[in-house]
């Protein structure tokens, strides 16, 4: 007789999305007292050594410097986004699904929302060193107070703010529930759609030929998704309720016979 399988505990699930949370949120605090240290240490004497030596070692003491790195970050992190929001649309529409595996595809969605946040800050937090044109934190964090084309850079900002709120919404799915989850999952497209303005409209690359086949090669691979995705969820509404006819006249059909015996 072969052994009968063991059933699921179900009521281990629970602990274990608490385990991921908490796992989750360690590192996210080690990382924020990482930076918080780095920061603190910038002002010690040993800070200001240290920053002199970099600054021999790697030019950073040159305006050219900070630019790069800002705009690195920015790629890197619109890339990710890009992603992420392909990711979230290949997923529910089924496109790639011989491609992808569903054990993981979750996780791995998280995590790169995650990095894209991570390469975001990076991009944010530079712009503070610029030598050129440095930014205060009222102007990173307040929209359309950018000295420099206010109405773009205000609408990256913006954009920040829905692709964090996204982002948090991974670790609150067991407490609002899928619907809202996935409601609030579409924002990510109006995010995705303000950074590419963003990046479009204020990147000071962006009139180079990459740049431009950058942008549009992402924001025509997105658009393209979406729509996929709107048409797929109508064409399985749509049979969803032509299947139900049957059922309901063969119901109706049983009823009328039963009123005339």
């Amino acid at each position: 007789m072969p052994d009968k399988l063991k059933k699921p505990d179900y009521q281990d699930q629970p602990k274990q999305a608490m385990a991921l949370i908490f796992r989750d949120a360690s590192l996210l605090l080690i990382l924020l007292l990482a930076i918080l240290t780095t920061v603190a240490v910038l002002f010690t004497p040993m800070g200001s050594w240290l920053y002199s030596s970099i600054a021999w070692l790697f030019a950073a003491d040159s305006q050219q410097f900070w630019w790069y790195v800002t705009r690195s970050a920015a790629i890197i992190a619109y890339l990710l986004l890009w992603l992420s929001t392909v990711w979230g649309l290949a997923v529910p529409s089924k496109i790639a699904s011989p491609l992808l595996d569903a054990t993981y595809t979750f996780d791995f969605h998280q995590f790169i929302s995650l990095l894209g946040i991570g390469f975001l800050l990076l991009h944010v937090l530079v712009l503070m060193f610029d030598r050129y044109l440095p930014y205060t934190p009222l102007q990173i964090l307040i929209p359309f107070l950018s000295p420099y084309r206010p109405v773009w850079v205000g609408i990256g900002v913006i954009s920040f703010y829905i692709i964090l709120i996204v982002t948090i919404t991974f670790y609150l799915r067991s407490k609002i529930g899928m619907n809202a989850f996935r409601s609030i999952h579409v924002f990510s497209l109006v995010g995705f759609l303000g950074a590419t303005l963003h990046g479009l409209f204020s990147g000071t690359d962006s009139a180079l030929l990459s740049m431009q086949i950058h942008y549009r090669v992402t924001s025509l691979s997105v658009l393209f998704l979406t729509v996929y995705w709107f048409v797929q969820k109508y064409l399985n509404k749509k049979t969803a309720t032509a299947s139900q006819i049957p059922a309901v006249k063969a119901g109706s059909t049983k009823e009328s016979r039963r009123n005339i015996k």
